[in-house]
């Protein structure tokens, strides 16, 4: 469950962030507990977030991850600073030196994911010490000195999502996952591990278990012996029905009865918690698309069950803050001045209605940070509160966004409303329940994905092209029109209509970080020299493009560029070789008679995406030749 559903919106967006200064003493306080490592800008009253601390993670100005792999530490771990980072949710420590017994972590109990891979930790790990530690989703302990049993702690965590325990010396037999609908990613290779692979593990391939001489099971292809101990039976199934039966005679049929029922009882429970984990699966509030720790780039969305988008009458709250209509602004009880409608597709409503609504976060961007609202007429929004976008005054903002708002096109999503204040905006859109193209591209593994063959891809490319033809027509005069065109962007309706959204914000997104928030700046041309152009939204529409043909996530959307793959390197690579066919996603190359369809989308993303812009396709080129694609 999302860490701030149900709270309103009010105390997300407008309370004084007054820990964020106790964030700063605690990491200093950190910081002195370390040997080693390049912490130099790690200045007290420097600001943190504001400074951009190394390895520190923000969203806003609250501290909410340590990102400190590669940074040659030794020494202890304070984790008495580390209880006093409130919003702290995941820590990485990968490739130092640290050694000694595991870290306290397990009294930081908000943690969401602990990377703790390639030092020199040792020792055995209590069995109770995830006891606590419900809401951990990612667990990389690999490449240690670890020994002595795996905790059933570990294993008995209901929000599991990844296990990395690989290249240590856990000993013993293996505890069965007690929700493993969740689990998604698991290394328990080269270890000592013994004695049969538990039956909730029959999802994972022998890979996951390699290099444990002592494991046996169908996983493996190997029978255990009858003197194996079977691990983690008696803890993963009931009792066997024939155990405890009375064989005197007397009473047997009454028990055999109360056994039976007592077994169907335990299978509804075991299906009902099945159910419930794959629910709060799809309920993942940050969802890490890739196995790289802390790439915040990426804005992955959690997809709560669908909610109905049709048009919808204003509530009588929002009749009563009518005044929002003509873009006044005026006092609540709050004391917020309220928004300024600019679309009212969905309705009216007003700065009271928002700030009532039951809010959790969506995640952060390069430019802000993204919540869910849904207020009492039902009107799900997201919120995005921007805090680079101050380059225009009021007024200037204010002609902006109305633009923006009188916008019509069936594949771009125009903002609902804004509020204005000096330091950082609020801009209010209709929310999607399918989410983003990313996340239904990467991080949806169920009915949302499955859907994604052929026909509905191709649909996709068309329609994100055709907004960003209409975009570039609307916006001819604009250095780079779109200017963020990536998946996380791309939102999709109940019918896989692709929606551009964050589009024309270079002329109001403060110029010293806009090459850092828009994906648009990270074209060859201007890496090379710093220049922008229509032609770096093309560049922007070939990643996609191949990103969706592919199937693969591209480093290209990575600050750091670990994790992912160089798609463009690779399909100009593989089409130099002759290879285009390799690049197609499986899911929708297999048995389909369209290859050569879909290799001449593979084709179009290659022009798009050429380094030299003045070679790139020009956008009425893209549109004449992807219409040209027939499924």
């Amino acid at each position: 469950m999302a860490a701030v559903r149900f709270i309103p919106l009010f105390f997300i967006l407008f309370s004084t962030l007054c820990f964020s200064q106790s964030d700063e003493e605690a990491l200093i306080k950190l910081k002195k507990s370390f040997i080693g490592g390049n912490l130099d800008n790690w200045v007290l009253g420097s600001g943190a977030c504001e400074k951009k601390w190394v390895g520190v993670m923000c969203s806003g100005d609250n501290v909410t991850g340590l990102h400190l792999a590669d940074m040659q530490l030794t020494g202890e771990v304070d984790i008495q600073a580390l209880l006093q980072i409130r919003g702290l949710k995941a820590i990485s420590l990968i490739n130092n030196s640290f050694t000694g017994d595991i870290p306290d972590l397990h009294k930081l109990t908000n943690l969401r994911a602990i990377y703790l891979s390639k030092n020199k930790f040792s020792g055995s790990i209590p069995d109770n010490y995830f006891d606590k530690m419900g809401l951990l989703k990612k667990v990389w302990l690999d490449d240690n000195q670890f020994s002595g049993r795996i905790p059933d702690s570990l294993c008995q965590l209901p929000n599991l999502m990844e296990l990395h325990l690989e290249l240590n010396q856990f000993s013993g037999q293996i505890p069965p996952l007690i929700y493993p609908a969740m689990v998604r990613d698991l290394n328990l290779s080269k270890n000592n591990l013994e004695g049969e692979i538990p039956e909730s593990y029959m999802q994972f391939n022998a890979t996951s278990f390699e290099g444990n001489p002592g494991l046996c099971g169908s996983i493996l292809g190997k029978e255990c012996e009858n003197g194996d101990n079977k691990s983690g039976q008696k803890q993963e199934s009931a009792s066997s029905p024939s155990e405890g039966i009375d064989r005197s005679g007397s009473g047997s049929n009454s028990k055999v009865l109360a056994i039976s029922i007592g077994s169907v009882v335990a299978v509804v429970f075991l299906v009902i918690i099945v159910v419930l984990a794959r629910k709060r699966r799809r309920e993942d509030e940050f969802s890490i698309l890739s196995k790289e720790p802390f790439k915040e780039e990426v804005l992955p969305v959690k997809v709560p069950e669908a909610e109905s988008t049709t048009r919808r009458k204003p509530s009588e709250s929002s009749r009563r803050s009518r005044s929002s209509k003509k873009g006044s602004s005026h006092g609540g009880s709050s004391g917020v001045t309220d928004l300024v409608m600019v679309n009212e597709e969905k309705g009216e409503f007003g700065m009271q209605d928002l700030m009532k609504a039951a809010a959790e976060v969506l995640g952060n961007g390069g430019l802000g940070s993204a919540y869910k609202a849904v207020m009492s007429n039902g009107l799900a929004v997201v919120v995005k509160r921007m805090k680079e976008m101050n380059r225009l005054g009021k007024e200037a903002f204010d002609v902006e966004m109305r633009r923006l708002g009188k916008l019509r096109q069936p594949n771009i999503l125009t903002p609902l409303a804004y509020h204005f204040r000096r330091e950082e905006k609020l801009i209010v859109s209709e929310y999607m329940p399918k989410g983003s193209l990313l996340y239904v591209l990467h991080g949806d593994r169920g009915i949302i994905h499955a859907n994604l063959n052929w026909p509905t891809r191709l649909k996709i490319i068309k329609g994100i092209a055709q907004g960003l033809d209409f975009i570039h027509t609307e916006f001819a005069t604009y250095e780079v029109p779109h200017g963020n065109l990536k998946s996380s962007n791309i939102l999709l309706t109940e019918n896989y209509d692709p929606l551009l959204s964050d589009f024309a914000f270079q002329p109001m997104a403060n110029p010293n970080l806009i090459n850092q928030g828009l994906f648009a700046y990270r074209s060859p041309e201007y890496v090379r020299s710093q220049q922008i152009s229509a032609k770096s939204d093309i560049y922007c529409l070939g990643i996609v493009i191949l990103e969706i043909i592919t199937g693969k996530f591209p480093a290209q959307y990575l600050n750091n560029a670990k994790g992912g793959i160089d798609i463009v390197q690779w399909v100009q690579t593989s089409i130099a070789d002759n290879q285009v066919e390799d690049l197609i996603d499986p899911e929708i190359s297999h048995g389909s008679n369209s290859i050569d369809q879909m290799v001449k989308l593979l084709r179009i993303g290659a022009g798009c995406t050429e380094s030299n812009p003045d070679k790139r396709l020009g956008m009425k080129e893209v549109i004449d030749k992807i219409n040209e694609v027939n499924v």
